[in-house]
């Protein structure tokens, strides 16, 4: 684990994607952080050690889904299924699937495998499964806040946990898509999907793939953006700068589940769809939902240690 120290910083973005505003200054005190997010192998010895089953792996309860049709609720997760040429972009479903029987350990489903994938970032695992792998681990998911002050490395307010530039020597500082999203994907990198954790340079926090690879959990209650929280004071004064903001409850939308925050990016981001493998970026997700590009890696706060 890195440790990362206290600081200032400014959080959001005014001039992204709308959930991203507005920025507003945050205090975060000092915590650890895994300088890497948690590996298939890392996974797999915290299922053998406890016997745990992932929620992809579980039928759905039919009372969560009082309008679904039975026969469809089904253990699976959702797979990123490429077209064969140009699509609109306004319709995930056009590159998503939900696929019965894909998990951790069949990542695009029956037959397939994590193969020689144990160094990747595991990923068909919930906001549920992370936060089991913390306890058992005697870790914690990060908030928003630390997540996001921990992958800026101390270039406050830089576009890029690298700096500005989206392409620094020609290339992105991540795994992210290269080519034209979500049909051709020239792996200029040497990666059609994921890539084993740590192979692009650290952050100024000693971190590996803040941007990109996969999306991370956070333990935040999502919302809409950070004007609709109640956690922060935006812009904030010098005197009141929030400290370790939490956002622990967001309005209700409906679904039997509460949306997390995600923050990261993944090897999916792409400059023509979704560029969102930058810091102040956050999408949200139910607590139940997995895919094939969303992971986590964990912090140790030093109250937790006493």
């Amino acid at each position: 684990m890195a440790w990362i120290p206290a600081g200032t910083f400014w959080m959001g973005s005014d001039v992204h994607y709308r959930e991203e505003r507005p920025a507003h200054q945050i205090y975060v005190d000092g915590f650890w952080m895994d300088s890497r997010a948690v590996t298939v192998a890392d996974f797999r010895r915290f299922v053998k050690a406890t016997g745990y089953v992932t929620t992809a792996e579980q039928q759905p309860d039919p009372a969560d889904f009082p309008d679904a049709d039975p026969s469809l609720l089904v253990a699976g997760s959702m797979v990123f299924t490429p077209p064969d040429g140009r699509v609109p972009l306004d319709d995930y479903r056009r590159w998503w699937a939900y696929v019965p029987g894909a998990h951790w350990r069949a990542p695009e489903g029956p037959g397939s495998n994590v193969g020689e994938r144990n160094l990747h970032p595991v990923t068909h695992v919930s906001y549920l499964d992370a936060c089991a792998y913390a306890e058992w681990a005697g870790k914690s998911l990060p908030t928003e806040a630390e997540w996001e002050f921990a992958a800026r490395g101390g270039l406050d307010r830089a576009t890029y946990v690298w700096g500005e530039e989206r392409e620094p020597h020609g290339r992105p500082g991540g795994n992210v898509w290269q080519g034209e999203f979500p049909w051709q994907n020239l792996e200029t990198d040497g990666y059609a999907g994921t890539s084993p954790v740590g192979r692009y340079r650290p952050n100024g926090f000693g971190l590996y793939d803040m941007a990109g690879n996969v999306w991370e959990w956070t333990r935040e209650q999502h919302t809409d953006s950070h004007a609709h929280s109640s956690k922060n004071t935006a812009p904030a004064g010098p005197c009141c700068i929030p400290r370790n903001p939490v956002q622990e409850s967001a309005a209700a939308d409906g679904e039997p589940y509460v949306r997390r925050t995600v923050k990261g990016g993944s090897h999916l981001c792409s400059p023509n769809y979704c560029d969102r493998y930058r810091p102040s970026a956050r999408q949200g997700h139910t607590e139940d939902a997995s895919t094939g590009h969303i992971g986590f890696r964990c912090i140790v706060r030093p109250e937790e240690l006493r």
